[in-house]
């Protein structure tokens, strides 16, 4: 390993570059075109060979990545490519060019836009370090290796960027790299195994993200992918279940420490929203006893119910805070089968509409706003995404449906059931 190839020094090169005139020096490159295509196309060089030669010096990625992706695809994870469900194989060009070649076919003929190009540079920058947040186990210390991707991230949403947010934290960008299909998933059990040896701070932080997101995703399984079959649902998500049982564990853990007057990394609400946007899809299956999928990690399963059930009282008076109503945005009004491609979604639609939204994933897994029109916003994004799944649907069970739907009366639904199977264990 040479030593420009190694962790720090990829991330010494990257903070450099996202912390300069880089990306403004490389969209004004590309938008002397006469046409956004003609411009889309000049960024699309750099996106596919990942070495970009304005700036000095210039940016040359093309090794690490290579390097990186190698390493990621062989424990089984495609951070960088999507999954081609048409021609079940997993597509050559990587998720920001792929979404490049729609945005040609849709503006290419528009006069060159920076404001899109930003956005389009700053998602492949995403994708960058979403590999690299798979890569912090590599050398050295993880979690001090975190830590940098989080400030990279910081440098990439930040006053130099195009405004487009993706991730509050480098442990959701782990969620996002993570979430595709991927048709063998060995690489989950590798990487709940890594991610069990960081500190009680990233895990809290990784779980908080992963229960929310699972339980839209089981959400979205239950009554799409299977039906409202529960058993063939627990049956086809081997993967998924030990991971939302670290989750909430995890996140349970604490809750404990809350309660118990302990040095607590979040707030008591933060927690409970999360416990309850985890349980949602299946909360049986975690309170009551431990089902098929869960097969190994039984003792992990009996210490969230021991915990759980300790306080389930308080616990479930806490998250009747977080019931889905008509007036304000929910997480449990969210039904998605994969969190990449909420990001994806949002991201096309900034390009298209050729302006950035102001959202994160997370602001979307949380009923948490700084203001009424925050919160607006949030229902308007997750409006519009479903809008783009229903016109391209994707066939499931034979039937043509959205993988991303918002819907308030299911949330309504799955909120009440979910607590009536609390209170019956």
């Amino acid at each position: 390993m040479t030593p420009a190839n190694t962790f720090d020094s990829v991330c010494d090169q990257i903070d450099r570059a996202l912390a300069s005139s880089f990306r403004h020096d490389i969209v004004a490159d590309a938008a002397k075109d006469a046409d956004l295509g003609a411009a889309l196309l000049r960024l699309r060089d750099g996106m596919r060979s990942n070495v970009w030669k304005l700036g000095a010096p210039p940016l040359d990625l093309a090794r690490v990545v290579q390097k990186y992706d190698r390493k990621t695809r062989n424990i089984g994870f495609h951070v960088l490519n999507d999954w081609d469900g048409i021609g079940d194989r997993v597509n050559d060009d990587t998720i920001p060019v792929d979404v490049l070649h729609y945005l040609v076919e849709r503006r290419g003929g528009e006069p060159a836009a920076p404001a899109t190009l930003r956005i389009l540079l700053d998602y492949y920058f995403m994708h960058i370090l979403a590999l690299l947040a798979v890569r912090v186990w590599d050398e050295g210390d993880a979690d001090a290796n975190l830590d940098r991707v989080d400030h990279l991230l910081g440098q990439l949403q930040g006053p130099n960027g195009s405004g487009q947010l993706f991730a509050d934290d480098a442990e959701t960008l782990l969620l996002i790299a993570t979430s595709h299909y991927e048709l063998h998933e060995r690489g989950y059990a590798v990487l709940l195994e890594r991610a069990r040896t960081l500190n009680q701070r990233h895990q809290t932080a990784i779980a908080i993200g992963h229960a929310s997101s699972m339980g839209c995703h089981l959400r979205f399984g239950f009554e799409a992918t299977y039906g409202r079959d529960t058993i063939n649902m627990r049956d086809d998500n081997v993967a998924d279940y030990p991971w939302l049982l670290f989750s909430l564990a995890t996140v349970m853990k604490e809750y404990v420490r809350i309660r118990e007057g302990g040095i607590a990394t979040v707030d008591r609400a933060v927690v409970a929203e999360a416990l309850i946007n985890g349980l949602s899809g299946d909360a049986r299956a975690f309170v009551g006893a431990a089902p098929r999928s869960l097969a190994g990690f039984e003792a992990e399963a009996a210490e969230f119910r021991d915990a759980f059930h300790a306080y389930r009282h308080d616990l479930t008076a806490e998250f009747e805070a977080f019931r889905p109503t008509e007036q304000s945005y929910s997480p449990l009004n969210f039904f998605f089968n994969f969190s990449h491609n909420v990001v994806k979604g949002a991201v096309i639609d900034a390009l298209i509409e050729g302006r950035p939204w102001a959202l994160s994933l997370n602001d979307l897994l949380t009923t948490r706003a700084d203001t009424p029109a925050r919160a607006g916003s949030k229902e308007e994004l997750a409006r519009t995404l479903m809008a783009y799944a229903r016109a391209n649907p994707h066939q499931i069970r034979g039937r043509l449906m959205p993988v991303i739907v918002y819907d308030p009366p299911k949330g309504r639904q799955a909120f009440s059931v979910a607590l009536r199977k609390m209170r019956e264990q």
